[in-house]
């Protein structure tokens, strides 16, 4: 007996991982942007 885990459970079991990794990309890049463009000294590395 193999259950198969229907696509609706995996969805909802991956999502809330997929939305927490969208989230640290995304404030980790206007944390980028902020810190280079708001910076006292703007350096171009």
């Amino acid at each position: 007996m193999t259950q198969r885990i229907s696509k609706t459970k995996r969805f909802i079991m991956m999502n809330p991982i997929i939305q927490f990794f969208k989230y640290i990309y995304l404030s980790i890049k206007i944390l980028i942007v902020v810190a280079g463009g708001h910076g006292g000294t703007r350096k171009k590395v």
